[in-house]
């Protein structure tokens, strides 16, 4: 009879936390849904108006040191970027609120005179920002305050993107690579499909792409879906390294970061009247479309990437996810007819699997593929982003992230059997998840003596 009445204590405690942190992430997600929108729909404006008026162009050196200006006006002398909403989630650093605004007007700023860059940097800052400021003002601690930074990465990104799935997975997969807090799933979940329906609500829109042409499962299309995983694979390792490659560059050879990013506007101005169109300008969502429609420019997926490069590497603020996109779209658009898949269908492929490249994330990568392209040849999807993940490397955009386990074997690193094989610079996983896990049962015991 003790025994029973102790079980039934626990569970009544466990669905009290559980009721008390759905309420938290519905609070989260409407607010962080709001704040998304609200950035979506100013972005989206300022997006149009440099699409009408070309001389913005000739303005982005100065926007760059007007982004310049204003974090160093914040106190931000050094700004690292979504690297800091990985560091959150795993209770390594806090992010102010200020970081909400900073971003977001910097973000714009960059989009109204040219800069190639995405929006998801400023989605995964903002709910990272909000969270981090909301569990501070609840005076949460350990594992509930990295919950809290989890849950408003994944609102942000689905306010912004209308994925709420993927984003859910994403945040809580992408810090830590190899090691899933389960523990937060439910409350990512709820938060991002909170965010996405007052999102909805207000005029924001899904990121669904229809796709025309999709193969059968066979033998053929199998084989060329390996194909173009490893092609992507390789394409990822390429990208990561190239992008932290002209970032070092521009630091070493111009340490103002007033005057490194007048020059990386100016280089990006020089590059787009030298080629004479605005393609490879902004987020790139417009050549995704194109490119899951069969058409791509063969060469658009390096000039998209250089683009990218010389924007982010010199100073300027948003993200590279959505350039991300267009790069594995317009070279999976190129590749995929010699290895004999459909156009449309290749470009489908190489966004999701080049996005997993280079985020580490196979299993949101999954999800993206089924909430963007309507769960059309799923499996096909699966099989290019693992092999894609296999292929690229320990390499990725965020230099934060963490490369918890081995990719080659079911191994966490440090293990004999693949030790060889580990970057110094990732290291081994901290031990803060058992800690927080620690104190929480702790927490429990406590509340069920009393």
């Amino acid at each position: 009879m003790a025994y029973l009445r102790t079980e039934l204590q626990r569970g009544f405690y466990s669905f009290r936390r559980f009721c008390k942190w759905v309420l938290i992430a519905v609070l989260m997600g409407t607010m962080i849904g709001v704040a998304g929108v609200g950035f979506h729909h100013v972005d989206e404006y300022a997006l149009h108006l440099f699409a009408s008026n070309s001389w913005l162009l000739f303005l982005m050196p100065l926007s760059g040191v007007v982004i310049i200006f204003l974090y160093r006006l914040c106190g931000i002398q050094h700004d690292r970027g979504t690297n800091l909403a990985l560091l959150a989630a795993r209770g390594e650093q806090e992010i102010a609120l200020r970081v909400t605004p900073l971003i977001g007007v910097s973000t714009i700023l960059t989009h109204l005179t040219g800069g190639s860059v995405g929006r998801e940097g400023a989605a995964l800052q903002m709910g990272g920002s909000m969270g981090s400021f909301l569990g501070r003002k609840l005076h949460l601690q350990g594992a509930e305050a990295r919950m809290m930074e989890m849950c408003g990465m994944a609102a942000g990104f689905s306010a912004l993107f209308g994925t709420p799935l993927a984003s859910a997975v994403f945040a809580i997969e992408v810090a830590s690579v190899g090691m899933m807090p389960y523990a937060a799933l439910v409350h990512c979940v709820v938060s991002a499909l909170a965010a996405q329906q007052v999102a909805m609500w207000m005029g924001g829109a899904a990121t669904v792409i229809r796709l025309e042409e999709v193969p059968a499962v066979c033998w053929q299309s199998i084989l060329g879906v390996v194909l173009l995983g490893c092609l992507c694979g390789l394409l990822s390792w390429v990208e990561s390294f190239f992008l932290a490659g002209v970032h070092a560059l521009y630091q070493r050879k111009i340490p103002n970061p007033y005057l490194c990013v007048a020059v990386g506007g100016c280089l990006v101005v020089v590059l787009s009247l030298l080629l004479g169109t605005r393609d490879y300008n902004g987020t790139g969502i417009d050549g995704v479309i194109r490119a899951v429609g069969g058409e791509a420019v063969p060469w658009a997926f390096a000039c998209k990437l250089l683009f990218t490069a010389l924007t982010v590497g010199s100073g300027f603020k948003g993200g590279e996810i959505v350039p991300t996109f267009f790069i594995g779209a317009t070279f999976g658009c190129t590749v995929g007819v010699l290895l004999g898949l459909p156009a449309g269908f290749a470009a489908a492929l190489g966004t999701v699997a080049l996005f997993c490249g280079v985020t580490n994330a196979p299993m949101a990568s999954v999800l993206l593929a089924y909430e963007m392209f309507e769960g059309k040849a799923l499996i096909l999807f699966a099989l290019v982003c693992a092999v894609s993940y296999r292929l690229s490397g320990s390499r990725g955009l965020y230099g934060a992230q963490k490369l918890v386990a081995s990719k080659e074997l079911p191994e966490p690193y440090g293990n004999e059997t693949d030790a060889e094989s580990v970057p110094e610079s990732q290291g081994q996983q901290e031990t803060d998840e058992s800690a927080g896990a620690e104190a929480l049962s702790t927490g429990q015991e406590a509340a069920l003596q009393k």
